[in-house]
Protein backbone atom coordinates (compact mmCIF):
# COMPACT_ATOMS: atom_id res chain seq x y z
CA UNK A 1 0.00 0.00 0.00
CA UNK A 2 1.42 3.53 -1.04
CA UNK A 3 0.14 6.18 1.62
CA UNK A 4 0.97 9.79 1.07
CA UNK A 5 2.05 12.43 4.24
CA UNK A 6 2.33 16.10 3.41
CA UNK A 7 5.82 16.79 5.22
CA UNK A 8 7.69 19.73 6.74
CA UNK A 9 10.89 19.23 8.77
CA UNK A 10 10.27 15.24 8.50
CA UNK A 11 6.65 16.23 10.00
CA UNK A 12 3.00 15.79 8.58
CA UNK A 13 2.19 19.01 7.44
CA UNK A 14 -1.26 20.47 8.24
CA UNK A 15 -2.02 21.65 5.19
CA UNK A 16 -2.19 19.21 2.21
CA UNK A 17 -2.31 22.15 -0.63
CA UNK A 18 0.96 24.03 0.32
CA UNK A 19 2.82 21.34 1.61
CA UNK A 20 6.81 21.59 0.56
CA UNK A 21 6.70 17.86 0.10
CA UNK A 22 5.24 14.16 0.30
CA UNK A 23 6.35 11.53 2.22
CA UNK A 24 5.27 8.44 0.17
CA UNK A 25 5.11 5.19 2.84
CA UNK A 26 5.43 1.74 1.21
CA UNK A 27 3.31 -0.02 4.12
CA UNK A 28 2.51 -3.79 4.41
CA UNK A 29 -1.29 -3.48 5.57
CA UNK A 30 -1.28 -6.96 6.66
CA UNK A 31 1.43 -6.58 9.55
CA UNK A 32 0.69 -2.58 10.20
CA UNK A 33 4.90 -1.45 8.92
CA UNK A 34 6.24 0.91 6.67
CA UNK A 35 8.28 -0.77 4.51
CA UNK A 36 9.70 2.02 2.79
CA UNK A 37 10.25 6.09 2.84
CA UNK A 38 10.97 8.04 -0.07
CA UNK A 39 10.73 12.10 0.64
CA UNK A 40 9.67 13.98 -2.47
CA UNK A 41 9.18 17.83 -3.23
CA UNK A 42 5.62 18.64 -4.04
CA UNK A 43 4.78 20.14 -7.03
CA UNK A 44 3.99 23.70 -7.71
CA UNK A 45 0.78 24.86 -5.91
CA UNK A 46 -1.90 25.18 -8.49
CA UNK A 47 -5.96 23.52 -7.95
CA UNK A 48 -6.49 20.08 -9.10
CA UNK A 49 -2.83 18.88 -10.02
CA UNK A 50 -1.74 17.08 -6.47
CA UNK A 51 -5.02 14.66 -7.15
CA UNK A 52 -3.06 13.93 -10.15
CA UNK A 53 0.23 13.86 -9.14
CA UNK A 54 -0.01 11.46 -6.17
CA UNK A 55 -2.41 8.78 -8.79
CA UNK A 56 0.68 8.88 -11.06
CA UNK A 57 2.35 7.76 -8.18
CA UNK A 58 0.49 5.02 -6.87
CA UNK A 59 -1.18 6.65 -4.05
CA UNK A 60 -3.64 4.67 -2.41
CA UNK A 61 -4.54 6.91 0.37
CA UNK A 62 -3.63 10.46 1.77
CA UNK A 63 -3.03 11.50 5.85
CA UNK A 64 -3.20 15.23 6.51
CA UNK A 65 -4.33 17.36 9.36
CA UNK A 66 -6.22 19.86 6.80
CA UNK A 67 -7.63 19.31 3.24
CA UNK A 68 -10.38 21.27 1.18
CA UNK A 69 -13.45 19.66 0.22
CA UNK A 70 -12.41 19.96 -3.50
CA UNK A 71 -9.34 18.22 -3.06
CA UNK A 72 -10.47 15.37 -1.25
CA UNK A 73 -13.38 14.59 -4.01
CA UNK A 74 -10.59 15.07 -6.98
CA UNK A 75 -8.48 12.32 -4.55
CA UNK A 76 -11.37 9.99 -4.14
CA UNK A 77 -12.35 9.94 -7.96
CA UNK A 78 -8.86 8.81 -8.21
CA UNK A 79 -9.45 5.98 -5.96
CA UNK A 80 -7.55 7.57 -3.54
CA UNK A 81 -8.63 7.86 0.21
CA UNK A 82 -8.39 10.27 2.65
CA UNK A 83 -8.01 10.47 6.53
CA UNK A 84 -8.20 14.13 7.78
CA UNK A 85 -7.61 15.81 11.44
CA UNK A 86 -4.04 14.47 12.27
CA UNK A 87 -2.85 16.58 14.69
CA UNK A 88 0.97 15.91 13.86
CA UNK A 89 3.89 13.37 14.24
CA UNK A 90 6.61 11.37 12.23
CA UNK A 91 5.41 9.89 8.68
CA UNK A 92 6.12 6.77 10.11
CA UNK A 93 4.42 6.89 14.03
CA UNK A 94 1.68 8.35 11.79
CA UNK A 95 1.27 4.93 9.58
CA UNK A 96 1.73 2.93 12.66
CA UNK A 97 -1.10 4.35 14.53
CA UNK A 98 -3.00 4.00 11.26
CA UNK A 99 -2.80 0.68 11.09
CA UNK A 100 -3.37 0.18 14.76
CA UNK A 101 -6.01 1.65 15.29
CA UNK A 102 -5.07 4.49 17.44
CA UNK A 103 -4.60 7.11 15.50
CA UNK A 104 -6.05 10.50 16.70
CA UNK A 105 -8.05 12.53 14.60
CA UNK A 106 -9.26 15.87 15.17
CA UNK A 107 -11.54 18.43 12.92
CA UNK A 108 -10.31 18.79 9.11
CA UNK A 109 -7.95 21.49 9.74
CA UNK A 110 -8.45 23.05 6.45
CA UNK A 111 -12.09 25.22 5.68
CA UNK A 112 -10.43 26.37 2.29
CA UNK A 113 -13.63 25.84 -0.44
CA UNK A 114 -11.17 27.08 -3.25
CA UNK A 115 -12.36 26.67 -6.95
Amino acid sequence: MKIAIPVADGQLFSHFGHCPGFAIIDADPETGKALARNDVVAPPHEPGLLPVWLAERGIEVVMTGGIGPKAVELLEQKGIAVVTGIAGGTPEAVVAAYFAGTLAKGANACTHEGP
